[in-house]
Formats: structure tokens, sequence, C-alpha cells
């Protein structure tokens, strides 16, 4: 592991070297409330997203994973976090694979897509999620929709903004992270 740090400090160039050294900093995930200040830990909401995505996408382990790792990075960004999306993609990049790292990056972009293309959906936003639209970029201009639209993962990457959004939920009853080892490595081997 290169550069780990579990503190909230700018972290632009952490990569995670090993499996193992990516599920430390997971534990270590829940040990960290909520950046959104909800009563549950950086852990629970990401295992949260990979338990909605393991049942809407039982066939796509890289979605899955994506979701489980997609905000680890939020302890590294500052205010509004406006970097997370990418300092989590570079992270795993080299471990996880393009793909993953793709997902993880467009988590963001998916929200700024959504809020652009679905009358209803900011207003259905958690309170932290409409204050961090804006550090991010806000709603997609339309000549930013008919780009990422082009990308033949981009419908992954709205199913993973959505199942984030739907794994805010204090108590859900969900698979803990041994549950999610075994595709960690999965994902890393290919």
């Amino acid at each position: 592991m290169r550069n780990i740090y579990l503190v909230a400090m700018p972290a632009p160039t952490t990569t995670f070297d090993s499996v193992d050294d990516l599920v430390v900093h997971l534990r270590e995930l829940a040990t960290l409330g909520s950046d959104e200040g909800l009563a549950f830990s950086e852990l629970d909401h990401g295992l949260q997203t990979a338990a909605i995505l393991e049942s809407a996408h039982p066939d796509d382990i890289e979605l899955q994973v994506a979701g489980l790792v997609h905000d680890l990075a939020h302890p590294w960004d500052g205010p509004g976090q406006p970097e997370h999306h990418r300092m989590g993609a570079r992270a795993v990049h080299d471990l996880l694979g393009e793909r993953v790292a793709f997902l993880i990056e467009a988590h963001v972009d998916a929200k700024r897509y959504l809020v652009a293309t679905d009358v209803g959906y900011q207003a259905a936003l958690s309170p932290g999620s409409v204050l961090t639209l804006d550090a991010q970029g806000g709603p997609l201009s339309p000549e930013e929709i008919v780009a990422v639209e082009r990308h033949p993962d981009w419908n992954a990457a709205v199913a993973l903004r959505r199942a984030d959004d739907g794994s805010k939920v204090v108590g859900a009853v969900v698979p803990d992270l041994d549950h999610w080892i075994a595709s960690i490595h999965d994902v890393a081997r290919r």
C-alpha cells in the first residue's frame, strides 16, 4: 500500500496495491460516520450500495464491487466532496481495473445527469447530496448529457448512482464486508 491516509486530508496519489490493503481501508471506513452526518458509517453505506446492486444486477460483479468502494475516498476529500470520485477511481484503477474505476468516477456525473434529465430526481436526493451537487459541477449541460450517454457503461453508472441514493438507510441489514472479500479478489484477478 502506498500513501494510505485514513484522516480527512487530500490523498491524490493514493493507490491500493493489494486486496488486503483495500480491505484494511474499508474496515477503517466502519469507524467513520457518514459524510452526510447520518447515523451509519461510510462502510455501511458502501455495503448497502453493493447489496442493492447484487440484488438488481446479480451477474455484474464489477458493478457490485464498484458500489462497495465508490465512496472510499470520502475521508480524503474536502467540503462538498468535489474530487472523491476521481481520487477513488485512481486509488483502485490498477487493482480493480478500468471498468470499476470508470464506475466510481462516473457516479458523480450520474447524479448530475439524473438531476438534468429526471424531473423528480433532485427532490428525492438526500440533503447531503443536494449540498454537494454545486461543488461537483451542478446539472450536466445538454452537450455533456450527449457525451456521457455515448459511454458503453453509462447505464451501469446510472444504476450505481441509483443504488447509492437508495443506500442511506439507518439499520439496514445487508451482508457484511466478509461477504464481499472473495468478489473483490475475483475482480482484482481480471
